[in-house]
């Protein structure tokens, strides 16, 4: 890289220590170093493409406008537990309220260290009307920041293959979403992700891989038809559905095999439209507050994720792969190393939650929110930002201006760990 734009990036490391960062980010970033930092979500255009992950940071307005003032190109609130018009809901073992939460340090199996946040508590734990408002309130602080608000879900996971779906949780919920969604945005479909979550690792509903791989499947069908019978309009026209594939007690080879099955009936045309990778790792023997089987981050999720990611990206450029989808990365994302490395493997956007809670002295930044105090270390650093990375990948394209379209067209297994 040349030795100006270097010393330019630690410049503006430097000037952003103590001033704000420019808004709009991404018309600073591409003016000054004609490197386009907007992407798609699903199909949706967002101003940055880093996000928010649903979870304990997504489940307050207040914490979605600081989202919004700071730049993030999308929010994912926290996940509501379904329920069928007559409030039943089958899953309301995972409507737990955080009760307390610990940021602490973790070291991976190769030594590396990094951060995990622990607590008890799961999804949304207040009424279901409570979180409609939440959603209404949050499209009208999007709408004002130009940031995507994106609900997240979970609804009824049958623990067997006898067991019949409670398809009225998946027509309800849904359905009253899209009221909400459609008030603000008539004229375009809603993205929703439907949560596979952690902790669902440790239960017994996920014991055996024919009744996740039944998941699979039939999840984004039923969504669609619900979709379908609330609005009387084909499903394309209304909903994008995620899935936020989970990591599950078994092997690589299983997790590989999950997105193989997304991807075939995708295939279809019967499956989901993008795919979020992937949810916390999940310990049954951790203990925390008297709670045994704890999900937890940091090195050893990235690293199991990007594994299996890159396993994928090589079958996609071998051309042996029945359909590709629009994947939101996320798990562990802290620096500007791992970033690129998610977005080498076809990631479009990254999702972050645990990055936006470290301790105030873990930034160098001292000024601003947490979540702009993160942006500027994860993009700016002059040692390892994303930025530094992306360059390198513009150096090597001889593009101008270099996008994420451009930079998942490539097999970026070449320069990965490089520096030059």
């Amino acid at each position: 890289m040349a030795k100006s734009t270097l010393q330019r990036l630690k410049s503006d490391w430097e000037r952003f220590l103590h001033e704000p960062l420019p808004k709009p980010l991404w018309q600073f970033v591409l003016e000054r170093y004609g490197v386009d930092l907007r992407s798609n979500y699903a199909g949706f255009p967002v101003p940055l493409l880093i996000g928010k992950a649903s979870g304990q940071l997504s489940m307050e307005l207040h914490q979605v406008r600081m989202d919004g003032q700071a730049g993030l190109g999308f929010c994912v609130l926290k996940t509501v537990i379904a329920q069928d018009a007559q409030g039943n809901c089958s899953m309301k073992a995972w409507a737990i309220p955080v009760t307390k939460m610990k940021v602490e340090r973790i070291r991976g199996r190769d030594g590396t260290e990094g951060w995990t946040v622990t607590w008890i508590g799961r999804g949304w734990h207040k009424s279901f009307t409570a979180y409609l408002r939440f959603f209404e309130k949050a499209l009208a602080i999007g709408a004002e920041h130009d940031m995507l608000i994106v609900p997240s879900i979970k609804a009824h996971l049958p623990a067997s293959m006898d067991e019949e779906w409670r398809i009225g949780e998946y027509d309800f919920t849904v359905g009253e979403l899209l009221k909400v969604w459609r008030t603000f945005h008539p004229d375009k479909p809603m993205p929703l992700e439907f949560d596979f979550s952690p902790t669902l690792a440790g239960s017994d509903r996920a014991k055996q891989q024919e009744t996740i791989r039944h998941w699979l499947v039939n999840v984004p069908k039923l969504i669609r038809q619900a979709a379908e019978k609330a609005t009387g309009l084909p499903s394309g026209n209304v909903i994008r559905i995620g899935i936020k594939v989970f990591n599950a007690l078994f092997d690589d080879s299983f997790q590989l095999e999950m997105l193989l099955t997304l991807l075939s009936e995708a295939a279809k045309g019967e499956g989901a439209d993008f795919i979020v990778y992937a949810n916390r790792l999940f310990d049954p023997n951790r203990e925390f507050e008297g709670v045994k089987g704890i999900a937890y981050g940091g090195p050893d999720l990235s690293a199991r994720n990007l594994k299996v990611l890159s396993q994928l990206a090589k079958l996609r450029w071998q051309g042996s792969l029945p359909a590709w989808l629009p994947i939101s990365g996320t798990g562990n994302v802290c620096n500007g190393e791992i970033a690129f490395r998610y977005l080498s493997c076809g990631c479009t956007t990254l999702q972050i939650h645990t990055f936006f809670q470290l301790p105030l002295s873990c930034y160098a930044k001292r000024t601003g929110s947490r979540i702009e105090r993160a942006l500027h270390q994860l993009l700016f650093d002059p040692e390892d930002g994303l930025l530094l990375w992306l360059l390198m990948a513009k150096e090597r394209l001889g593009v101008e201006p270099l996008t994420v379209d451009a930079l998942t067209q490539h097999d970026w297994n070449s320069i990965i760990g490089q520096r030059g």
